[in-house]
């Protein structure tokens, strides 16, 4: 096991969160947002591009397909994987999830509760902004985190499970949206940016080593902007 899952993905955000509110105050808080939503798209435009390279519409059965994660064993064992239900009116209701508990864990509630409600909607505009997919609702506020549609049914075709060729470890998700963060950060706030993103990579490494450290450093020419 290489030590990386939904809990260190987690993590990173909430990193970021931490120092851009501290250092930037309102003006962090509004480009940690613009950086959940430059992530989101950004995978979500890898899910359309692997499926219009197989041939398929950009529907929401495909959107559920084409997602490039599941949740790991470890973080089934620790009994927080994702847990969702749908109701008779296609409305997701999720009652679990290890994000939420990560960020909890952190006291990173606010990050949390930013980061919660625009990612997915995000993910799902980068993969066809015409979806109406939309978070009524976080964990961070109330007894579920509620998705639907603006029209149809949010879990189409779920049953299907994943496209086994679409799914990414998480070492490369964990660098993803470290090095998305990043690019954001430095952008808006220039050599004062780089600060918060060295900052973030000091944490990381004496949270969880050298070696999980390097393995996000590696991922550090990617263009994650196209699917591989």
């Amino acid at each position: 096991m290489d030590g990386f899952n939904e809990r260190v993905h987690a993590y990173i955000p909430a990193k970021y969160y931490h120092y851009l509110k501290e250092y930037f105050g309102e003006r962090g808080k509004r480009a940690f947002l613009h950086a959940v939503q430059y992530y989101g798209t950004q995978r979500g435009r890898r899910m359309a591009q692997r499926a219009i390279r197989d041939g398929v519409e950009l529907t929401q059965e495909n959107y559920n397909y084409y997602g490039e994660w599941i949740n790991t064993e470890e973080i089934k064992r620790e009994g927080i994987e994702n847990r969702a239900e749908l109701t008779p009116d296609g409305v997701m209701k999720i009652s679990s999830c290890p994000w939420y508990t990560q960020f909890q864990d952190m006291n990173s509630r606010e990050a949390g509760a930013l980061y919660c409600k625009d990612l997915d909607a995000s993910i799902s505009r980068g993969f066809n902004p015409f979806l109406g997919y939309e978070v009524e609702k976080t964990l961070h506020e109330g007894e579920y985190c509620i998705h639907h549609l603006r029209s149809g049914n949010i879990g189409e075709g779920a049953k299907r499970g994943k496209n086994p060729e679409s799914l990414r470890p998480f070492a490369y998700h964990c660098a993803h949206i470290y090095y998305a963060f990043k690019e954001v950060t430095e952008a808006i706030f220039l050599r004062e940016g780089v600060k918060v993103s060295e900052k973030v990579l000091e944490d990381f490494q004496k949270d969880y080593g050298e070696e999980m450290t390097d393995a996000i450093v590696k991922y550090r020419n990617v263009n994650f902007n196209v699917c591989d």
